[in-house]
């Protein structure tokens, strides 16, 4: 192993400073309304690469824009921008008129106090077949903004019941990146993965279940009468019966938008230019969740070649002792990525020659090392507020007249946190086969 160099960290520390430090202070200490938003993230990831940038003289300015563009030009961060720019382009072009139909159709057969349980499940099974938490969020936080407005359930309730719904599937789906990736770092197969993973999803999706059940049982949603249109739920179910399938994400958004622009026009909801020109602004309203996924990238790239995560590794070495440690501390590990870089794809890829060493260090299976990788980083991923899955939450429900911040939502990210339990129960009450 590389002679780590906890400086390198350095630029982490600046970048939760500023954003989080701030913004905590700023919300809850001043008591400025939606202070959280007065610190801009861009902003702050651009002081963190600056301080990055700052650090090891002996490497010159050129050669670390070299080693920044490596990591933007990585495949799964510029799979990551496209999905978030044709995202971005169906919402702009369907509009909230067509998620008030999904929403009112739905409340129309549906009794509206079982809506969020409805929400949850669907998300498990869209985000299962697409394979992608950030496309489902795309896809299905305006019917939730909508059942919020018709039902009176709260829209960070909604919204965090889709945004746990999708991480189910980010976790288990084939098709996952985050599968993929673990999968491939450690050296097993996917349908092994599953069996150990799928047992330890199951029992959190179940308890966020009983949650929501108990949360919708005491509610007093009030009875849903609205207009909709079944002509404008087409682009939405066919995006959805896409992603059941398994088709493709780019494939099954450009059906949205391909059998949206058609409705729109050819009920004469909007004009030819309207369209373009709201298609466009829904593609510019990913700017800053695009920008994030594009700094991240860049000052991941510079920490990782100034042994930023090799120190991590070592100190995990000398903390967590025997194979129930040793897999809690290859899940932190992947967390303590997660964190830095805001990608549970990348945060896997990046830890995955970590913790294929840590495997044969703890004895620990190479299904078992891909299951822990995919779990925590989806853990993680799920409620840090600055990740991609929360902003495509945040600015799908701003765009659609509303404003919630990433702590409202926060609280009511059961999946996630229940997945954490049930993920420590696995490693300290079940036990596991040695290698």
């Amino acid at each position: 192993m590389k002679k780590g160099n906890p400086k390198a960290l350095l630029p982490i520390g600046f970048f939760l400073v500023l954003y989080l430090g701030l913004g905590l202070i700023f919300e809850y200490v001043l008591k400025i309304e939606m202070g959280f938003y007065n610190i801009p993230i861009v902003i702050a990831f651009l002081v963190a690469i600056l301080v990055a940038c700052l650090q090891n003289r002996k490497v010159s300015f050129d050669k670390k824009l070299e080693i920044m563009g490596q990591g933007v030009g990585d495949k799964n961060i510029i799979t990551m921008l496209l999905i978030f720019l044709v995202a971005g382009a169906f919402v702009g072009v369907v509009g909230r008129s067509s998620a008030q139909s999904v929403a009112y159709f739905m409340l129309s057969v549906i009794p509206p106090r079982f809506a969020v349980i409805v929400l949850f499940i669907v998300a498990c099974f869209v985000s299962t077949a697409m394979g992608t938490s950030v496309g489902t969020i795309t896809l299905l936080a305006p019917i939730a903004v909508e059942v919020a407005q018709a039902s009176a359930f709260s829209i960070p309730l909604c919204v965090g019941t889709i945004v746990g719904g999708a991480m189910f599937g980010d976790n288990l789906s084939f098709i996952s990146d985050t599968t993929i990736a673990a999968c491939n770092g450690q050296g097993c197969a996917m349908k092994d993965k599953f069996r150990g993973n799928f047992w330890i999803a199951l029992p959190a999706a179940a308890a966020t279940l009983v949650i929501v059940l108990i949360l919708s049982l005491r509610a007093d949603p009030r009875p849903v009468v609205g207009e909709y249109s079944l002509l404008q739920i087409v682009p939405y179910l066919l995006v959805l019966v896409g992603g059941v399938v398994g088709i493709n994400v780019f494939v099954v958004l450009l059906v949205g938008i391909v059998s949206g622009s058609v409705i729109m026009l050819a009920t004469g909801q909007t004009a030819l230019t309207d369209l373009l020109g709201n298609m466009g602004s829904g593609a510019s309203n990913m700017f800053e969740t695009a920008m994030v996924a594009v700094l991240v990238a860049a000052m991941c790239a510079l920490i990782r070649v100034y042994g930023g995560f090799d120190a991590l590794l070592g100190f995990i070495q000398r903390v967590f002792k025997g194979r129930k440690g040793g897999q809690l501390g290859m899940g932190l590990l992947v967390g303590a990525m997660d964190i830095a870089t805001a990608n549970n794809t990348v945060a896997i890829v990046m830890a995955n020659p970590i913790a294929k060493q840590m495997s044969e260090d703890y004895g620990i299976t190479p299904k078992r090392s891909a299951c822990i990788l995919d779990t925590f980083s989806c853990i993680f991923q799920g409620v840090i507020p600055y990740g991609a899955q929360m902003l495509v939450a945040i600015s799908t429900v701003a765009e659609m007249g509303f404003a919630v911040s990433a702590f409202e939502i926060m609280q009511f990210l059961f999946y996630p946190y229940l997945l954490l339990v049930s993920m420590l129960i696995s490693i300290y009450l079940i036990p596991q086969k040695a290698k």
